[in-house]
């Protein structure tokens, strides 16, 4: 996936920062990590199908969560936004890129992965999400963020090592990355980079968060 040029800066607080809503002591990844991929033209948005003002809804959402996040205080919580966005999904299902479009599809991702006082609405998300993607109309990068972090509230291994936390010698898995041998050819197949130099990028936020 890639996020638009106006909500790149804003992410690296919404997805990164102990203090911006995350698990605590964990980060989810640099700016230029969250999830990649692009739809291809086999899962293009349908024009028919294409909901403008669901769509507009969601970027609105997302826009009003890194304001929260940025310090800019809003009149709805991450509570009511993940109240708002079980809504969405009853009426909608899983916001689709034919339904969304790719940004609106990414918005709706990053409220649930903020949606941490829910941990339930996170797992059925999450399977609702692993759908999607199976059916080419979600990010597989958003997946991999979204399994690791229902993976690490449960105190579980990770299986793509996007879950970081900040530790007093840098940047460590928030918990220990299952089969670490084969991350690398997951995260490739996920269209992450590499986790080293994931890992890197991190060790530079890091270093940032704690000046």
């Amino acid at each position: 996936m890639k996020v638009p040029s106006r909500f790149v800066r804003p992410l690296v607080c919404l997805l990164l920062l102990t203090g911006c809503g995350t698990s605590p002591g964990t980060t989810d990844g640099p700016t230029g990590d969250p999830p990649p991929t692009s739809p291809s033209p086999a899962t293009s948005v349908s024009p028919a199908a294409f909901d403008k003002a669901l769509h507009d809804e969601l970027i609105a959402m997302l826009e009003r969560d890194q304001a929260d996040r940025e310090g800019t205080p809003q009149t709805e919580s991450d509570q009511a936004r993940t109240l708002r966005l079980k809504e969405i999904i009853r009426t909608h299902g899983w916001p689709t890129f034919a339904l969304v479009g790719e940004d609106g599809g990414n918005a709706a991702w990053a409220i649930v992965q903020h949606s941490d006082l829910d941990p339930a609405f996170q797992q059925e998300a999450l399977n609702l999400l692993r759908a999607a993607v199976a059916a080419g109309q979600a990010s597989p990068g958003n997946l991999a963020y979204l399994e690791d972090r229902v993976a690490v509230a449960k105190g579980e291994p990770q299986v793509y090592g996007t879950q970081i936390r900040c530790g007093p010698d840098g940047p460590v898995p928030a918990t220990p990355i299952r089969d670490e041998p084969g991350v690398e050819r997951r995260r490739a197949e996920a269209g992450l980079p590499t986790l080293a130099s994931y890992l890197a990028e991190m060790t530079t936020i890091c270093a940032q968060d704690t000046n």
